[in-house]
């Protein structure tokens, strides 16, 4: 079995503490140091880096990292119980909500930015979730 971690960069280690813990209720597992922390309370192991480089170096070519609000196709989706509760405790911490909560078939989502301009969203099943929308193959 393939195994995955998602990474996180944040400006601020406790900042991002703040927001991903106090926020969506993960808690601290390991600190690797100052500014590296793995995050517990999902089914994929959250690590969050602090204060990078302002320049990635990616072996072929160097990026400047920005936090402005950027998308990436890759993002994680965090399925909640209560979408709205958790729209405004987000929202309270700094989140930025792009776009009003959409209806789906599976369910409700809400597209936003962490404070470090990360996208993400949160989704909040009705039903079946996706199984509404489950294809055989």
């Amino acid at each position: 079995m393939l195994v995955v971690h998602a990474y996180i960069e944040v400006t601020a280690l406790a900042r991002g503490l703040d927001f991903y813990c106090d926020g969506l209720c993960l808690t601290v597992k390991r600190q690797y140091g100052p500014r590296w922390v793995e995050l517990a309370g999902a089914t994929v192991p959250i690590f969050l880096l602090a204060e990078r480089p302002a320049a990635a170096d990616l072996g072929t070519v160097t990026a400047a990292r920005h936090y402005d609000r950027h998308w990436t196709p890759v993002h994680l989706d965090f399925i909640v119980p209560d979408l709205d509760q958790m729209v405004a405790r987000l929202t309270a911490r700094g989140a930025t909500l792009d776009r009003p909560v959409k209806q789906r078939e599976y369910g409700r989502i809400a597209n936003l930015a962490d404070p470090f301009g990360n996208g993400f969203d949160l989704i909040e099943f009705s039903g079946p979730g996706y199984d509404t929308v489950a294809r055989t193959a």
